[in-house]
């Protein structure tokens, strides 16, 4: 299934180029307070699914141009991200830092800010004008059961499904966390796809333009953490919670961004979704 969320709260399923309102299927409600509608839904997706596979077959679908589709990941209980978890990128980072720069294995997982999270047709808002802001497209993996200690070999098991990440970074002496956790950091979208639907997460092409110019042209397949590495390590850390979203790293092409900018990914089996950069207003 291709889950969406829209407009004001209400949760769709994907039917071609519709989307099937389920919202009443997950109890989702707009104003809700703390708004962890998706989150129990992903957790008792197992009993839901048969009822969401009935209306998507039977219920009339809204056409996609009529809504504004929102992050398909809401109040994550944790963004976790993947640092320098491609090769070439991190060849093209040992030229632009001062510091010396190592891959993942040595710097393990960070977290980013649940409140960066946005949704396609965001803004991002760049809170320096005199400073680098990069942009980075990333596979997101979202998280359908906790997890404790996990081992790599049953990792999967824990898996909801994929989505698109954007994971937007200030350049400077700051933690990693906190140059990535500004407000609209992580925009996330446009769909989150059940993992039936990918088999393989290590097969997906991830591509980023810039007002039309390609920069990032890369495949999950070169991640130096595969996602079930990345489960392993991080639930051997903390527990891991229905909704907990994964961004596992960027390849090659991390560029900076400019005010006015069009910014545009697409992830291999999930879809295209674009933000806009502007400077934060003070």
């Amino acid at each position: 299934m291709r889950i969406a969320v829209y407009d004001d709260s209400r949760v769709g399923l994907l039917r071609n180029e519709t989307l099937v309102d389920v919202s009443d299927l997950v109890s989702a409600r707009n104003g809700e307070w703390p708004p962890v509608f998706l989150l129990r839904a992903i957790a008792d997706f197992d009993r839901l699914r048969p009822r969401l596979g009935e209306a998507l077959q039977r219920r009339e679908g809204v056409p996609l141009g009529r809504v504004q589709l929102r992050a398909p990941v809401v109040f994550p209980s944790k963004v976790i991200a993947a640092p320098v978890n491609y090769r070439l990128h991190i060849e093209e980072m040992r030229s632009q830092v001062k510091h010396e720069l190592h891959a993942i294995e040595k710097y393990g997982l960070f977290l980013k800010a649940p409140s960066s999270v946005v949704g396609p047709d965001a803004i991002v808002e760049l809170p320096f004008p005199d400073r680098r802001t990069d942009h980075e497209v990333e596979l997101g993996v979202v998280i359908g059961k906790t997890a404790r200690n996990v081992a790599a070999g049953d990792a999967m098991n824990h898996v909801f499904g994929y989505t698109g990440v954007m994971d937007i970074t200030v350049r400077g002496e700051e933690d990693r966390s906190t140059r990535k956790s500004f407000d609209s950091f992580t925009p996330v979208g446009p769909v989150l796809v059940t993992a039936d639907e990918i088999p393989d997460p290590h097969a997906l092409q991830l591509q980023l333009w810039v007002n039309g110019e390609r920069r990032q042209n890369g495949n999950t397949r070169d991640m130096i953490w595969n996602v079930p590495r990345l489960i392993e390590y991080a639930s051997h850390v903390m527990t891991l919670y229905p909704g907990d979203l994964f961004s596992t790293g960027t390849p090659d092409g991390v560029g900076p961004l400019k005010a006015g900018d069009q910014v545009t990914i697409d992830v291999e089996r999930i879809g295209r979704m674009s933000v806009k950069a502007e400077l934060r207003k003070r």
